[in-house]
């Protein structure tokens, strides 16, 4: 099995300048935990967790007494906060070397990208769950 079999199509990618408003909207707007971010010629450079996002931030900034500080900090940019360690998979890669890669380097999310370095969808540990609690529960022939 292939892990475009098993990956969700529909992801949402940002730009490293984008700032964290941005970011902010997105992740209310699309209920996603992950943002792929690329360069200008689309390739895939790195992913921003909601973790990410709520490490840079201060929930002071949801309050009515938000002071100046709280709100600079969604000033901020995507390249100030995001981690260049970038873990990804090819679309054509197996079903089997994802769940290696998950083990081995302990992320959340696998971009998926294609041969040329664009991203094409995301495999996290929930749709990995989800796949198998369908091969537990399906019907017996």
């Amino acid at each position: 099995m292939k892990v475009e079999e098993v990956m969700a199509n529909n992801v949402i990618c940002i730009n490293m300048d984008d700032r964290l408003t941005v970011v902010r909207e997105l992740f209310i707007k699309h209920k996603f935990h992950h943002l792929l971010v690329i360069n200008n010629n689309g390739e895939l450079i790195a992913v921003l967790s909601e973790r990410d996002y709520f490490k840079a931030t201060n929930s002071n900034q949801e309050l009515p007494s938000a002071n100046d500080k709280d709100l600079a900090m969604l000033n901020k940019r995507v390249h100030q906060i995001v981690s260049k360690k970038l873990v990804a998979i090819q679309e054509l890669s197996t079903f089997s070397a994802a769940i290696k890669l998950f083990h081995d380097t302990g992320v959340s999310c696998l971009p998926v990208i294609n041969s040329k370095n664009k991203p094409v969808g995301i495999l996290t540990w929930r749709d990995i769950v989800k796949w198998l609690y369908g091969k537990v529960n399906a019907p017996k022939a």
